[in-house]
């Protein structure tokens, strides 16, 4: 990113997240660069106010912060011609938010980067000057002194380059363990120091890697998988969608049946069965969401990332599944504990919870 003591970054990320602490307040003073801080917490307008006000020339936040941003009525009425750099991080980025940060808010030089609290946080990021390509639908390549490799969640084989797997990361940045809990170390950390992420991804041949979701946010439909993000890329191709979130909801027939929460553009229009019109033929027939609800705002955690978990909860109460929910839970348990006797791991954590077990972390 280049930061001298010319730059000023615009940070809305809250500082109890590795993001805002360590990106952010510590990536500043080891730079000499300034830090802004719009509002005690996110507001996109304030956000924007302050990069227009300060001239700002970076700006941080996670996905649905820039979402927010890019969406407000008067957005065009902002200057933002300072800015020049950025992190998107946090969670999977929409490839046409990227592209609009790019061009609308005029970050040339923003970059992705890919980790966990438990990685210190980043494993990854994008290559500045890179192809567009790999900067938007890439979340980079290793860091220096890093490691990655993508295996099979099942065997914990390593995969070939361009097949889908769990991401492991191994190196300096990885936490030592958890503080006072071993079992839980053990779940995420294997005999050789490699730290299971719980996330799916994909590296090509030049080492590129791709996060395509969470092992736990995979639909398996009457035993295809459904990759929610693949879906949710596509939708975000129709101009009446603003942000959409794909789920899989409990069904006795399938498993599984595909479901889909779209907030729309503002003044923007659209019924269920012109989306799954859009879908025919577009996108294979059991990936088309059977289930549809219009929002005007999804669950987030106070750091800004999807609660599908929750978004699961309230779609089984609506449908009225909860008890296929708490059967599919109570199996999801019973397979898990079946798998920790033999692996030594235990169940993945959901997107959205802030650090796993609970525990404190020591490096």
């Amino acid at each position: 990113m280049h930061f001298t003591e010319k730059d000023r970054l615009c940070n809305p990320i809250p500082f109890f997240h590795c993001f805002g602490m360590v990106l952010g307040n510590l990536g500043c003073t080891t730079h000499g660069s300034c830090m802004v801080i719009a509002s005690p917490s996110f507001d996109p307008s304030l956000t924007l106010q302050t990069v227009q006000d300060e001239k700002c020339t970076a700006l941080y936040g996670v996905p649905t912060m820039f979402i927010a941003e890019l969406q407000l009525p008067n957005f065009s009425s902002y200057d933002l011609k300072s800015l020049r750099t950025g992190i998107m991080g946090g969670t999977v980025c929409p490839v046409d938010t990227m592209r609009q940060v790019q061009t609308k808010m005029f970050m040339k030089e923003i970059t992705i980067c890919y980790g966990m609290t438990e990685t210190s946080p980043c494993s990854t990021q994008t290559v500045i000057g890179t192809s567009i390509e790999k900067q938007v639908s890439t979340v980079g390549v290793p860091l220096d002194h890093m490691e990655i490799k993508i295996v099979d969640p099942q065997t914990g084989d390593v995969v070939p380059r361009g097949q889908e797997g769990e991401i492991c990361s191994r190196g300096f940045a990885v936490m030592l363990k958890y503080w006072a809990a071993p079992e839980a170390t053990n779940s995420v950390i294997d005999a050789a120091r490699w730290m299971h992420t719980g996330d799916l991804g994909t590296m090509d041949e030049e080492g590129y890697l791709s996060c395509t979701g969470r092992i736990k946010d995979m639909i398996i439909r009457g035993g295809e998988n459904v990759s929610p993000k693949e879906v949710e890329e596509f939708l975000y191709t129709h101009n009446s969608i603003a942000e959409v979130q794909v789920i899989g909801v409990p069904d006795e027939t399938y498993g599984e049946e595909v479901m889909a929460w779209v907030k729309l553009v503002e003044g923007c229009t659209a019924t269920e069965e012109e989306l799954k019109h859009f879908c025919k033929g577009q996108i294979t027939h059991y990936t088309i969401p059977k289930f549809w609800k219009f929002v005007t705002g999804f669950p987030t955690t106070i750091s800004g990332k999807i609660r599908k978990v929750e978004m699961r909860e309230v779609a089984a109460k609506e449908l009225g599944r909860e008890h296929l929910l708490k059967k599919k839970e109570e199996q999801t348990e019973t397979n898990a504990e079946t798998e920790g006797e033999t692996s030594g791991k235990r169940p993945r954590r959901e997107e959205g919870e802030e650090d796993t077990s609970g525990k404190k972390l020591k490096r």
